[in-house]
């Protein structure tokens, strides 16, 4: 049975650690898939606001700041690709929020494992805040991988874990 396996990647150091340590814990998958999320442009910017106040930007502005959200997402993905050393994967670049962008991939592609990172908020600060590992760890269709990245940090640095 083929697996796919999806790494997911804000371009943090931290992430990097996060998927580094969870790739460790893995077989190689028949498909790696990297995504990241991005927030869409916000269409308020060219419109304006419930009819308050004219938009701020014109329509090609927009287009410009989406266009170069999109190359800085791509070059995360080449980058953290390069980094993990992994070949062949295939880069995903979502816009939306991420808990819900990242599930949704994950059955779109019948994905075997995602492996992300957490950042280890506290429970007042998740519940304030949100915390997208915890929605994706309740909402995935599939087992969720997530890797301490500080602990994957200090084994690079030789503290212990």
């Amino acid at each position: 049975m083929a697996s796919t396996i999806v790494l997911c990647t804000d371009g943090s150091d931290l992430a990097l650690h996060a998927l580094t340590a969870g790739l460790a814990l893995l077989r190689p998958g028949d498909t790696t898939v990297l995504a990241t999320v991005i927030e869409p442009a916000d269409p308020s910017l060219v419109s304006g606001v419930s009819g308050f106040g004219g938009g701020v930007m014109s329509a090609e502005q927009l287009q410009e700041l989406e266009n170069a959200r999109q190359a800085e997402a791509r070059d995360t993905i080449d980058r953290t690709a390069r980094a993990l050393g992994v070949t062949g994967v295939d880069g995903r670049v979502l816009a939306g929020d991420p808990g819900h962008e990242l599930c949704s991939l994950a059955e779109d592609l019948a994905a075997s494992v995602l492996v992300m990172g957490s950042r280890g908020r506290g429970g007042l600060r998740r519940a304030v805040l949100g915390s997208v590992s915890d929605h994706v760890v309740r909402h995935a269709p599939c087992p969720v991988l997530i890797a301490n990245p500080e602990a994957a940090a200090d084994d690079d640095a030789g503290g212990d874990a």
